[in-house]
């Protein structure tokens, strides 16, 4: 019987299973397909992932440098509002390889990774959980004292354990283009309904264009109406779900979710990797899978880090929607150098941003 049963190694699955195993533990992680495939994710993050990667990661998966944004009220041809910081505000990465690369921490550091294996049955009983699983060679079955659902927004773990959703999914498209650009600022567009689009220059490697809204949203309507205004044409087109709003639990018995899959992401961009791979981290700090009593201390931790990150993160989103001129008000007021964190709204009140405020009062 394992310790642990990991479904879905993507950046919290791979993480927890790494950590848990640097512990001791007995892990298995099963990924339905290929570990980073297919994509659904952006690649733009901050420099904070850099702490949860081995040796010579940067060099392996770095992309380009990203000082600021520029926000704009409208498509393409409208003027940006800049905000922008003195130093390296995030990087851009290669967000297949990042997967690749923590799929193989995990390894190094004793877990069981497997691909090519989809799970088909969760069943919780008082002392373990059974999984049954279609691998290569057929169908095959496993015991654990407890399973991690780190799986993705529409959660198969969550749902075979009848675990509550998250508020909303929103509907994100990706696509890339072979244009080569080294610029460092992101274009952040307030027009898709409800949430935003995005430009990302990936340096050598092209160019992420990106858009996301809720459901009932004609989201490739408005996602062609981006591509036709920066005139270019894109290639390699993803699609997928963003869970937004965390559920009241996320824990059973003997199981948890992590990720997307407990809605462990930021409002305002639905961007999760590092949300999820910090939760990850809390789960193996505080889970014993002998006393399926500290799945409790678990719920308590991530949320005491991220609830507030979160209730300002949907304060932020709200500004999406405000009336045109309002946004231009408010860009306009603000725009300019800033000391916010990336993935940290309360970060809005460090002193770091006072320091930058205040800079432009001089």
């Amino acid at each position: 019987m394992y310790d642990f049963v990991v479904v879905g190694v993507g950046p919290p699955g791979a993480r927890f299973a790494r950590r848990a195993a640097e512990e001791g533990y007995d892990v298995l992680a099963l990924e339905k397909g290929q570990i980073g495939e297919p994509l659904a994710c952006s690649g733009h993050v901050s420099t904070d992932v850099w702490e949860f990667t081995g040796p010579g990661a940067r060099e392996e998966l770095f992309q380009n440098e990203i000082y600021g944004a520029r926000f704009h009220v409208g498509g393409p041809e409208s003027d940006g509002y800049p905000f922008y910081k003195q130093e390296v505000a995030s990087n851009v990465i290669d967000r297949v390889g990042l997967d690749r690369h923590l799929a193989d921490l995990a390894r190094e550091a004793g877990a069981d990774v497997r691909e090519e294996h989809t799970v088909t049955e969760i069943t919780e009983h008082r002392d373990r959980v059974d999984v049954t699983a279609n691998g290569p060679d057929g169908v095959v079955e496993f015991e654990a004292k407890m399973l991690a659902g780190c799986d993705g927004a529409r959660s198969r773990v969550r749902d075979a354990l009848d675990l509550p959703e998250p508020d909303e999914l929103l509907h994100g498209v990706l696509a890339f283009s072979d244009e080569e650009d080294h610029q460092n600022f992101v274009d952040v567009h307030l027009t898709a309904p409800t949430f935003f689009a995005w430009r990302i220059p990936r340096g050598d490697a092209g160019v992420e264009y990106g858009l996301a809204a809720p459901p009932g949203v004609q989201v490739t309507k408005h996602f062609e109406e981006l591509i036709d205004g920066y005139e270019i044409d894109v290639s390699h087109r993803c699609s997928g779900p963003i869970p937004i709003g965390p559920p009241d639990r996320v824990t059973t018995r003997r199981a948890f979710l992590i990720g997307d899959a407990a809605a462990q992401t930021k409002p305002f961009t639905g961007g999760g990797i590092l949300y999820s791979m910090t939760s990850a981290d809390y789960a193996v700090r505080e889970i014993n899978p002998d006393r399926p009593t500290s799945l409790a201390a678990y719920e308590r931790a991530w949320r005491e880090d991220l609830e507030r990150e979160q209730e300002l993160g949907h304060y932020l989103r709200r500004a999406y929607s405000l009336p045109e001129p309002v946004q231009h008000v408010g860009l306009g007021a603000l725009s300019g150098e800033i000391g916010v964190h990336m993935d940290r709204p309360t970060s809005l009140v460090s002193p770091s941003h006072l320091r930058a405020m205040l800079s432009r009062l001089r």
